[in-house]
């Protein structure tokens, strides 16, 4: 699958295509995730309402309520589950930037600013916690399989990525495990708990997609930490090399580039807090050692296995946005 760019403005358009079919359906979702977060405590409503504008472009119930429609019967309790997919989502960012200690999210500031660290992470559990209420009271068992299943595999992925001693020695297949239990985890549960509102027949192609999805997205998000600034991000290019994450831009290199290369990628990972200057020279020898362009083709080889996942699926509108979804994932990273 060969991609081409397309501007910002096209993309949003792009992506608003893809949720007409089911643009009715997600602005149920967002009075849903109104109601289930709902307390009679202050706090929580000062945060949640905070969330509720952070909230971004509801993609993963969008791959749910679309997963749900390829039949075009899908059932109303997937809007309920939409809500919980996303509230699971908003969920680990939270938690994320709460460990991370991030000061932005989107251009706006992290619960963890504005509020506390503490408050951070007593609201990611609370929406965990929510989630999975409201999942119990659904009482479908195949569907809180799916979504707790997913909850555990991106714990266990931070756990892991935590534990990660030596981050050079971080492999190719190393990097896989973790970004499939991270991102793609969440995608697949989303694009099963659709299939079973609305098309159990084609469960497995959909959990398939969503994998294969979660891992382009996960791939095209780790490029652009290399190639686009923070005016598009919202975030310095270079940010995952100052954490001294190893992403595989960085992987695909290191078996390319020179020993002084790596001896300077070696004194960036050494240093507690690498300066501007260090991030741009590594970013310079990924770019020159092959790395960039590795990653673009392995996320378009995760992109057409996607594809490859609806080959089966019966024609609809539905099955058009999930492969147009595809294309958006990839080109809004590229």
């Amino acid at each position: 699958m060969t991609l081409s760019t397309r501007s910002p403005s096209a993309l949003s358009a792009a992506l608003r295509d893809i949720q007409a079919p089911v643009r009715h359906e997600l602005g149920a979702v967002s009075q849903e995730l109104w109601r289930v977060v709902s307390a009679d405590v202050p706090l929580v409503q000062e945060v949640q309402e905070h969330l509720m504008g952070m909230k971004g472009k509801l993609f993963r119930p969008t791959l749910l309520l679309l997963s749900s429609a390829v039949e075009e019967r899908t059932q109303p309790r997937a809007v309920t589950y939409a809500a919980v997919i996303e509230l699971i989502h908003l969920a680990t960012l939270v938690h994320d930037d709460a460990v991370d200690h991030s000061a932005l999210r989107r251009g706006m500031p992290t619960v963890n600013s504005l509020f506390s660290h503490q408050v951070s992470v007593i609201m990611g559990d609370y929406l965990y916690l929510r989630a999975l209420k409201e999942l119990v009271t659904l009482g479908d068992l195949e569907a809180m399989r799916s979504i707790t299943a997913a909850s555990n595999e991106m714990t266990l992925g931070e756990m892991r990525q935590l534990s990660a001693f030596d981050a050079l020695a971080f492999t190719e297949s190393d990097y896989e495990t973790l970004i499939r239990a991270k991102t793609a985890s969440l995608f697949m549960a989303a694009c099963e708990v659709g299939a079973l509102c609305g098309a159990p027949q084609h469960r497995d192609a959909l959990v398939r997609y969503g994998e294969r999805l979660g891992m382009a997205f996960q791939v095209a998000d780790d490029l652009l930490d290399y190639t686009e600034g923070q005016e598009m991000t919202g975030k310095p290019s270079g940010l995952d090399l100052k954490e001294h994450k190893v992403t595989l831009p960085l992987i695909a290199a290191l078996r390319e580039m020179s020993s002084a290369s790596r001896a300077r990628v070696e004194t960036l990972f050494a240093s507690s807090e690498p300066d501007d200057e260090a991030i741009a020279d590594v970013v310079e020898i990924v770019r020159d050692s092959g790395g960039l362009d590795y990653a673009r083709r392995r996320g378009e080889q995760f992109a057409s296995e996607a594809e490859e996942a609806l080959a089966d699926l019966p024609d609809s509108a539905a099955r058009s946005s999930l492969v147009d979804a595809i294309s958006y994932v990839v080109e809004r990273r590229w």
